[in-house]
């Protein structure tokens, strides 16, 4: 791992070890109520025992093995933007799955419990040594900190510790690298790490000093530092324009598309909550389907049928995180167009997760940057395969009154649901009936008919055909001459 994106595999094939660093602010500065109510309660009992400074060593040949160097008692989840967060222990739960997605061996892991945030290292001093110390004793390759370091910080943290350091938006840029297959996401990828990067690119001593202090010191007035950033700076410009390219190249296919009235619905969703499983269960297809977040990065775009025989095109796009860095919505905006065009969103949430409401929030915000929260929206309740027969039946009651939909993407559970509340949400090409005498020699005319439209009666008059049909209302325009004028 790294901001390279290179494999966590080293030169020998081995998995790099992590020291996983999670940080714990309490409730300090974060008591503002909670307005669902949502999570409380299912949390009030565990919550008040949360451990705050942890540290387990595991043994790479026994997962299950643990060993608590430190506890002490802390309160219950933080409240961020007036919904329940997940507290520290649930985000590092999450943070070791993404561990997990970018090849990485969890070796140890760390919570620390702070009042505020430290701006020199995040974590203060002494916790830094005492990381230190767990980092040589595990033999780990790198420490990896569930939240966000300024560039002073990785500075100060690389210098104390005797590994790399990566913190969480470099891990995800780093998953994003591994997962990237088309030149178009690979681009998107390149310029959201060098965006990253470029402000926290250091250097070190005097070779590092534009100008020296004495004679024979002077260099040409650029140092290495600054041509490095340069350079970087070059390289981002450039990528922005093969990627403004693609966007142009995208706009001209949607503008072709439009030109055949067929609408776009996006599936969109928390990252690992079955989108891809159901893309591939609604339209036939064969792509990547994984338990392992990120998957996804290159949009697929598939045909798909109605129940009322109107034709969509679905597209399956990349999945959001808690605090997806800003650079990859920036860098992935031409790949996330499709959610921007698409007539309807389906949002595939993960029934079973107990953090489905801070999920649909985070998911939420980031439909909010691409302006497209106000877009008709099917909630599709996924995975309630993994549910017990109690939760599910109680899941379903509440989907019946609320709009949602229940559906199991593994097992095809609820699919003709969803492909019914998805023909009534579109509202482009409506459906319409209409009454039509063809002639039987028609045959042509009589073949899309039935491809194309729902045939409720059909009667022979001569060598005509009388047709009770309803469908598309352009399909319905196109054979108008056929259609029965009704007094």
């Amino acid at each position: 791992m790294g901001t390279e994106g290179h494999s966590t595999a080293g030169s020998a094939g081995k998995l790099e070890r992590a020291v996983l660093v999670g940080v714990d602010l309490g409730r300090s500065g974060h008591g503002r109520p909670d307005p669902t109510g949502s999570l409380r309660a299912r949390r009030a009992g565990a919550a008040e025992a949360r451990l705050a400074a942890v540290v387990v060593d595991r043994d790479s040949n026994d997962p299950e093995s643990s060993n608590s160097i430190e506890s002490t008692s802390v309160a219950g989840p933080l409240l961020v933007e007036g919904f329940t967060a997940l507290n520290a222990d649930e985000s590092l739960a999450e943070f070791r799955e993404l561990v997990a997605s970018a090849g990485g061996v969890v070796a140890a892991e760390v919570m620390q419990r702070r009042a505020k945030l430290d701006p020199a290292t995040l974590i203060g001093a002494g916790k830094v040594e005492e990381i230190a110390g767990i980092a040589a004793s595990v033999e780990a390759d790198l420490v990896l900190f569930d939240h966000d370091l300024s560039p002073t910080q990785l500075r100060n943290l690389e210098a104390a510790l005797p590994c790399r350091v990566l913190d969480r938006t470099q891990l995800i840029l780093d998953i994003f690298a591994r997962h990237a297959r088309t030149s178009e996401g690979k681009l998107q990828v390149e310029r959201a790490q060098l965006e990253y990067m470029l402000p926290r690119l250091t250097g070190k001593g005097k070779a590092m000093s534009q100008l020296g202090g004495g004679i024979g010191t002077r260099g040409p007035g650029e140092t290495k530092l600054e041509t490095d950033r340069r350079r970087i700076q070059a390289r981002i410009d450039h990528l922005k324009g093969e990627l403004d390219a693609v966007r142009r190249v995208r706009k001209q296919q949607r503008q072709r598309r439009e030109a055949v009235p067929v609408p776009t619905v996006a599936l969109v969703g928390y990252t690992n909550a079955g989108k891809s499983t159901l893309f591939n269960r609604l339209t036939g297809a064969h792509v990547l389907a994984s338990s392992r977040m990120f998957a996804t990065l290159d949009p697929k775009l598939r045909a798909i049928e109605l129940p009322s025989r109107r034709k969509v095109l679905l597209s399956d796009t990349v999945g959001f995180i808690r605090n997806l860095p800003h650079t990859l919505v920036t860098s992935f905006r031409a790949t996330l167009e499709e959610v921007a065009q698409a007539e309807v969103l389906l949002h595939v949430r993960d029934a079973s997760s107990a953090y489905g409401e801070e999920q649909k929030a985070q998911v939420e915000k980031v439909l909010g940057e691409l302006e497209s929260l106000a877009k008709p929206r099917i909630d599709v309740l996924n995975k309630i395969d993994l549910l017990a027969g109690q939760e599910r039946e109680g899941l379903q009651a509440r989907a019946a009154a609320t709009g949602e939909v229940v559906v199991s993407a593994q097992t095809g559970k609820g699919i003709d649901a969803l492909l019914e509340a998805l023909d009534q949400a579109l509202n482009s090409d409506p459906v319409v009936e209409a009454q039509l005498r063809v002639p039987q020699q028609e045959g042509g005319v009589l073949a899309a008919i039935d491809a194309g439209m729902v045939v409720h009666s059909r009667e022979y008059e001569g060598n005509l055909v009388r047709l009770s049909v309803s469908g598309p209302a352009s399909l319905v325009g196109r054979l108008r001459k056929y259609r029965v004028r009704e007094d």
